[in-house]
């Protein structure tokens, strides 16, 4: 009697495995924490005792220092993960996160917040990266699209999580709960598998992690540098447009915005959009081609947000959710700047490509703080969103398109 093939795996069951469904968990923890921030700045900084003209100066000042830890986190993690495999990141960098999430409950004094956030942004740094690797490496090209887009999709509702927690306890509670389910994510952890990609990579000769392979190659230095560029307008948006909400609303005359609503109406438009961005390329084969057009509806929403007279909060929040819908890019971004590079270097890329566009909040920042006496909030916004958006373009344009590119490969020297 013959042997009956094996069934062909299902979509369904090559998408739920545990590597894939570790990464899109961990990813929604991160995300809990980076914009748990966002959603409290401001009551935790009067519970603090900062001065209400001093809420935005010190919120930048704590943004900066969590955006500074996860500079240096992307690298860190990285290295560690394309030299010491891609679970040494996923167990690494999750506990350091959930731990400090856990302290930033306890903080009394400004400089224990900014520590603080330091040392979570280190943590978070190591998430993303390391998780979006592992899925592109275990799943097939033609349907990586969709491992790639779970994960983001899950990611960007811990952010609405984030929102919700708070509503409903105080700050700390908040920053203890994000603490806790880091800790139980990490008892899931020990069933993950490695990268075989990465396991055939550690057997031979080959230069692993090493980041002067980026920089001294210009081929290599210029693809890294045009994927960073693609994500700015995506974190122009989040850190500054929805983060400093109140200011922009206050601006236009509009009083009562709350920033943790404007967080979570942002996020849960970005959902949509990163389901219908992820879908869209898989259906079109491209991921350049969509990534263009969410770039072009960013800025249009951009404009209109600062632009349009707004006269109530219902529009204001409106759209907040549109503008979180255009944003909708962040997993392609993320999934070609991976495809870009061989296995030795793609956790690298993967992990520190999307903390430099976090860290690009800092300049942005800085720009905005920098124009807003002479231009106005309304003013500074548009010019640094409209910066943002033609060069990213710019940069997409010269990215190659990776959508049917085999991972299976190494970069030399």
């Amino acid at each position: 009697m013959s042997e009956q093939p094996n069934p062909r795996p299902t979509l369904l069951s090559q998408l739920l495995q545990v590597p894939v469904i570790v990464a899109a968990l961990g990813y929604l923890v991160d995300m809990y924490d980076l914009f748990l921030f966002s959603v409290v700045r401001v009551p935790s900084l009067k519970a603090l005792n900062v001065p209400t003209e001093q809420l935005l100066t010190e919120g930048i000042r704590l943004l900066n220092f969590q955006m500074a830890g996860m500079l240096i986190g992307g690298v860190l993690w990285g290295v560690i993960a394309d030299k010491k495999g891609r679970l040494s990141v996923l167990f690494g960098s999750i506990i350091m996160y959930s731990l400090a999430n856990i302290g930033n409950g306890f903080v009394t004094s400004l400089d224990q917040y900014a520590l603080l956030r330091f040392i979570a942004g280190v943590g978070l740094a190591g998430e993303l990266g390391a998780g979006i690797t592992l899925v592109t490496e275990v799943l097939p090209k033609e349907i990586r699209g969709y491992g790639t887009t779970l994960v983001a999709t899950l990611g960007v509702l811990g952010a609405i999580l984030a929102y919700f927690v708070a509503d409903l306890f105080e700050w700390r509670i908040s920053y203890f709960v994000g603490g806790g389910m880091g800790l139980l994510l990490l008892i899931l952890r020990f069933n993950v598998f490695e990268s075989g990609m990465f396991k055939q990579v550690k057997e031979k000769t080959v230069d692993r992690g090493n980041v002067m392979m980026i920089l001294t190659n210009g081929k290599r230095f210029g693809k890294y540098m045009m994927a960073i560029l693609v994500g700015l307008p995506i974190w122009f948006v989040v850190g500054i447009l929805i983060t400093f909400s109140p200011e922009f609303g206050a601006a236009k005359g509009i009083e009562g915005i709350n920033a943790g609503k404007a967080v979570m109406l942002a996020f849960s438009g970005q959902v949509f959009g990163d389901i219908f961005s992820g879908l869209l390329s898989q259906y079109l084969k491209s991921r350049k081609r969509v990534i263009g057009l969410f770039i072009i509806l960013s800025l249009t929403m951009m404009i209109g947000y600062l632009m349009i007279p707004t006269l109530d909060l219902f529009t204001f929040y409106l759209m907040c959710a549109l503008l979180g819908f255009c944003n909708g890019y962040w997993t392609l971004f993320i999934t070609i700047a991976a495809e870009l590079f061989g296995t030795n270097l793609r956790a690298t890329v993967a992990t520190t490509v999307p903390n430099f566009v976090r860290g690009a909040t800092i300049p942005l920042a800085a720009l905005f703080v920098r124009f807003k006496p002479d231009l106005g909030v309304i003013q500074s916004g548009l010019l640094i969103g409209v910066a943002t958006s033609l060069v990213a373009l710019l940069a997409l344009y010269y990215l190659e398109e990776t959508f049917t590119k085999d991972m299976d490969f190494v970069e030399k020297e």
